[in-house]
């Protein structure tokens, strides 16, 4: 049956290669862009990953010339502010829930209500809250093709076995868990004191939920606004709960448990000093990442069996992100067409959505027969192909996750073959999950955040990696304006 399934998808691939494209049906009276420049980060598939083909096939699927922009993903939103500083906006642009929520308060983006709710997403989106999830003051500024995921705590378990320990439960066995890993010998090189923990990218993290790289330290602090059980907004970073966590971090820190890099470090930073064996827990995205982790860790020759963490008693649940977001600019020509054409195929169900899920047939998966790192297929049957970029390893998918997608599709290859240590991880996140909040913005938020951020980094920097107490911290806070400036954005904040 399943293979059944498989000549048919490769059949309708060769299919739509000569017919017309699938868009052609859309509403004759939304005029038809001849152009859409975007602007994405590194969750579309990069120039070494095959974007060109993937440009390429969208083209041929819409008839219309496609222009991607991609900045570093690192700095990404360095890029984005310049770019929105300089008036030459993309007509699309992705943006995580910080931005998407500054930048429509600014002006920036097109209100896509009507075209939604006037669009075949209205049906086909399957959780509404998702949806609503995203409107500022009743408006809709972007979608979001996949639920926001989140992170949860991997731990390798040749570790664990090579330390005597089980996996910890609560903060206590945490602690002593980061300290055998740090003090002892859990990658069996013979060598006592040799390794380190945990690393992470940043202290503290740079968008909405902020803590989910370093949730066990942070455990019940938030450090920035959320509305509290009692319906009022308040800053988390001004909290006791807060402070509580700075000392857990520098705690952590100066015991050596801590990567000393993860202040600088980037993403793929932690990632390849985790599959180099440099340190034994991780936190990172549930789902499609724990299978990639698996395999990365296999092409290092390095032991590859993780245990997905539940939640450790302290911290109650993992955080579910606000799903980063496709937005059209004020800047483009034609929302309406641009909305049409690119934001409501990405979920048509057909053979663009097929495309933002596994990629382009021949550079990001096959149905030919053939062997692919040691495995046979035989010819009609679906498998991806060898990473263009990280030789040694599978591509998963493209932008779309599809156990995170809001919408299915009609026929998805893999909704059988969903590797065991995916669906763990992602029964695991979704035990304990709690869904992080979409700020919405104020004047006060537009003017004062972005300093008042930039100093609350700093005091998470000057507790954790330069040993200043969490009290002197704090006076250096208020001091230098920080108090002041999140109490205005509270006041505003509870003001709409």
């Amino acid at each position: 049956m399943l293979k059944r399934r498989m000549l048919a998808l490769a059949a309708t691939a060769a299919m739509v290669a000569t017919s017309v494209p699938m868009v052609a049906m859309a509403d004759e009276e939304v005029e038809k862009p001849e152009k859409i420049t975007i602007m994405v980060d590194g969750t579309v598939f990069t120039q070494a990953n095959g974007r060109a083909e993937f440009e390429a096939r969208w083209e041929e699927l819409t008839g219309i010339d496609l222009e991607i922009i991609q900045p570093d993903h690192d700095a990404y939103y360095d890029v984005v502010g310049q770019t929105m500083a300089g008036g030459d906006w993309p007509d699309v642009i992705i943006l995580s829930s910080t931005y998407y929520a500054g930048y429509a308060a600014e002006g920036v983006l097109w209100d896509m209500s009507e075209a939604y709710e006037n669009s075949s997403l209205m049906e086909r989106i399957e959780d509404q809250s998702v949806i609503d999830g995203l409107r500022m003051d009743g408006a809709l500024y972007g979608i979001s093709p996949t639920r926001g995921n989140g992170c949860v705590t991997y731990v390798k378990k040749a570790w664990l076995d090579n330390c005597g320990l089980e996996a910890p439960t609560n903060y206590e066995e945490y602690l002593n868990m980061l300290n055998a890993f740090t003090t002892g010998d859990p990658d069996g090189n013979g060598v006592d004191g040799d390794t380190y923990a945990v690393s992470a990218a940043g202290l503290i993290g740079g968008e909405a939920p902020y803590v989910n790289y370093l949730p066990e330290f942070y455990q019940d602090a938030y450090p920035s606004f959320y509305k509290n059980e009692e319906g009022v907004w308040v800053d988390g970073f001004t909290e006791d709960a807060m402070k509580e966590a700075l000392q857990r971090l520098q705690d952590a820190y100066e015991a050596g448990y801590i990567d000393k890099e993860s202040l600088t470090n980037g993403t793929k930073d932690c990632r390849n000093k985790f599959y180099e064996d440099k340190f034994g827990v991780f936190t990172y995205w549930a789902g499609t990442w724990a299978t990639n982790l698996k395999t990365n860790l296999e092409a290092n020759e390095v032991d590859s069996e993780l245990i997905a963490l539940p939640a450790i008693e302290e911290t109650g649940a993992y955080f579910e992100r606000v799903a980063p977001t496709w937005c059209i600019t004020e800047g483009c020509e034609n929302p309406e067409g641009v909305f049409k054409y690119f934001i409501e195929t990405m979920l048509d169900g057909g053979d663009m959505q097929f495309l933002w899920t596994y990629g382009v047939e021949g550079v990001h998966w096959s149905t030919a027969a053939e062997e692919v790192l040691g495995v046979t297929y035989e010819e009609g049957e679906f498998h991806m192909l060898e990473n263009l970029e990280t030789e040694g390893t599978l591509y998963t998918k493209a932008h779309i996750d599809p156990m995170l997608a809001v919408a299915p599709l009609d026929y998805d290859p893999k909704a059988d073959a969903i590797p065991e240590e995916s669906r763990i991880s992602t029964e695991v996140f979704n035990s304990t999950k709690k869904q992080a909040q979409l700020v919405v913005s104020t004047d006060e938020m537009s003017m004062l955040n972005g300093d008042l951020t930039t100093l609350k980094n700093e005091i998470v920097a000057l507790v954790v990696t330069n040993g200043m107490t969490v009290e002197e911290a704090y006076e250096k806070f208020e001091a230098d304006g920080g108090a002041a400036w999140s109490q205005e954005i509270v006041d505003s904040l509870n003001a709409k």
